[in-house]
C-alpha cells in the first residue's frame, strides 16, 4: 500500500509539473483566456512547452509558431509564478496578433495594453527570479569614426551599423554609412 501511495504522488508531481515536452493543462487555460478576450484564432493554435534548455529566462514566446516556452524551474517558484510567466509570454503573442504585420517593441505599449487584459497590469519587463545569469565578456570594440565613440560587442557585427546619436544628429536618424561603426579590436 505505502509503494502505491509513493507511485501516486510522483505520478502526480510529474503530471502538474512536467520537466519536458507539451503541457495540455496549461494549453487549455491558455485557449479559456484567449476565448475570453475574442482571440479565438490565435486561441486554437497556441501550444504550451515545458523547455529545459531555458536557463536565464523564466519564459519565451514564438509569434510565428504560436509557441510559449516555459522554463522547468519556474515549477519550484509555485503556481502563482508559473501563471504569471505563462501570461507575461501569452501578452507577447496576444499584442502581435493585435499589431498584424506591423513591427512592434518587445515590452512596448502594444504588450502593455495586453499585459492589462490579462490582468497583469503592473508586469515588469523582467523577472527577479533566482535564475543563473550569464555574463559574456565583450570582445569586439567598434568606434564611429566622427564622434570616437566605442562600442564594446560580445558578437562580431555581421552588417552594416553606424552610429545612432551621429546619424540623429546629422542625419534625421536615417541610416548613414559616414558614421558606419569601424572594428579596432577584435577576437581578443
Amino acid at each position: 500500500m505505502r509503494l502505491l501511495k509513493q507511485l501516486e504522488f510522483a505520478f502526480q508531481r510529474s503530471t502538474i509539473h512536467p520537466r519536458a515536452g507539451r503541457d495540455v493543462a496549461l494549453e487549455t487555460t491558455v485557449r479559456e483566456i484567449l476565448s475570453a478576450l475574442g482571440a479565438t484564432r490565435l486561441a486554437d493554435s497556441v501550444r504550451v512547452e515545458w523547455n529545459p534548455r531555458l536557463q536565464t529566462c523564466a519564459g519565451r514566446a514564438h509569434f510565428s509558431e504560436k509557441l510559449i516556452s516555459l522554463n522547468p524551474r519556474l515549477c519550484e517558484h509555485g503556481v502563482g509564478e508559473i501563471d504569471r510567466t505563462l501570461r507575461h509570454e501569452l501578452a507577447h503573442l496576444l499584442a502581435q496578433l493585435r499589431a498584424g504585420r506591423r513591427r512592434i517593441l518587445p515590452h512596448g505599449a502594444e504588450w502593455r495594453d495586453a499585459c492589462r487584459d490579462l490582468g497583469i497590469g503592473h508586469e515588469a519587463r523582467c523577472h527577479d527570479l533566482p535564475f543563473p545569469v550569464k555574463s559574456y565578456a565583450a570582445r569586439f570594440v567598434y568606434r564611429c569614426p566622427n564622434c570616437r565613440r566605442n562600442f564594446h560587442r560580445v558578437r562580431q557585427m555581421r552588417r552594416a551599423v553606424a552610429c545612432l546619436a551621429c546619424c540623429r544628429a546629422h542625419n534625421r536618424g536615417e541610416f548613414d554609412a559616414r558614421f558606419r561603426l569601424q572594428l579596432c579590436r577584435g577576437g581578443l
